[in-house]
C-alpha cells in the first residue's frame, strides 16, 4: 500500500495536482542506477497497490538513470522493456543514458562515462572495461559494447524522451533552467542541471517532478518534487504516486 504525504503546507501544489484526471494514477520512479533488485521490489508493490486500489488508467513514468554504478544495468534495462509490455510507460533520458549512448560513437566522452559508473555497466553487458583506456582500448570497448547491446536495448535507449508533460505536472530527469519557458529548455539542462534549479523558488508554470540529485527522503517543494533517494548507495528506490489532488509514496523501505 502507498504511504500518503501531508501536503497542507503546499496549497499551490495541491491545486495543480487537482488538474490530473480523476481516473488517472501516475507512478513515477526515481533513479535506479543498475539496482534491478530494488526495481523488482518496487514494481511488485505497484502491482499490489493496483490490485488493492484498482484504477481505470495507470501510467508508469521513469525519470532516467537506469544504468551505471550498480551491477545490474543490463538486467534493469531488460526489466524495463518487459514492464513496457505490461503497463503504459514513459521512459525519460537521464544524463547517464545520454553519455553512455554518446560513447558508442564518440570516443572522447568514454573516459568521463567510465568515471561516472560506466565500468559497472560494461561489466553487466559482459564487456571487460579498462579504467584508463588509450585510444586502442577505447575503440575495442566501443565495438564490444555495440555488439553486446541487444536490439531491444538499442530501441529502448533510442526511444528515451527528454521530458513528459501531463496537465500541470512536468516530468524530467534533472530539472529546468529557471526563467526560461518550459518549451524552450535545452537538453543539457534537462539532463544535468542542479544548483540553479534546486535553489529557485520561482513558479515554473508547472510542478516539476525530477531526480538526479540524491536526497535522504522525497523532497517536496511548492514548485518541484525530487524523488531520487539514492537507490544505488541507500538501497531505497522511491516511486511517487500521483492521483487527482493526492500524493503518496511507494518505496523499497516500506512493507
Amino acid at each position: 500500500m502507498s504511504r500518503p504525504l501531508n501536503l497542507t503546507r503546499f496549497p499551490i501544489l495541491v491545486k495543480r495536482l487537482a488538474s490530473l484526471p480523476e481516473d488517472l494514477r501516475i507512478y513515477a520512479f526515481g533513479d535506479i542506477h543498475g539496482r534491478c533488485d530494488l526495481l523488482d521490489r518496487c514494481l511488485s508493490k505497484v502491482d499490489r497497490d493496483l490490485s488493492e486500489r484498482p484504477t481505470r488508467h495507470q501510467l508508469l513514468v521513469f525519470l532516467g538513470d537506469y544504468i551505471d554504478r550498480g551491477s545490474q544495468s543490463r538486467e534493469t534495462v531488460s526489466r524495463l522493456v518487459e514492464t513496457a509490455a505490461k503497463y503504459e510507460c514513459v521512459f525519460l533520458k537521464g544524463n547517464h543514458e545520454h553519455i553512455a549512448m554518446r560513447s558508442l560513437t564518440d570516443l572522447s566522452v568514454m573516459p568521463n562515462w567510465l568515471r561516472l559508473g560506466g565500468l559497472e555497466t560494461l561489466q553487466s553487458y559482459g564487456v571487460t572495461p579498462v579504467i584508463s583506456p588509450d585510444r586502442r582500448d577505447a575503440v575495442a570497448i566501443q565495438i564490444a559494447f555495440q555488439n553486446a547491446l541487444p536490439s531491444s536495448h538499442f530501441r529502448f535507449f533510442g526511444g528515451l524522451k527528454n521530458q513528459f508533460v501531463c496537465h500541470d505536472m512536468f516530468f524530467v530527469h534533472a530539472g529546468i533552467r529557471p526563467a526560461i519557458d518550459l518549451s524552450a529548455q535545452r537538453e543539457e539542462d534537462l539532463l544535468w542541471i542542479r544548483d540553479e534549479f534546486l535553489r529557485s523558488n520561482r513558479d515554473f508554470g508547472k510542478i516539476v517532478v525530477h531526480g538526479h540529485t540524491p536526497t535522504v527522503c522525497v523532497d517536496v517543494q511548492p514548485n518541484r518534487i525530487n524523488i531520487d533517494t539514492g537507490a544505488y548507495s541507500s538501497g531505497r528506490l522511491t516511486c511517487l504516486v500521483l492521483e487527482h489532488d493526492q500524493i503518496s509514496i511507494i518505496d523499497t523501505d516500506t512493507p
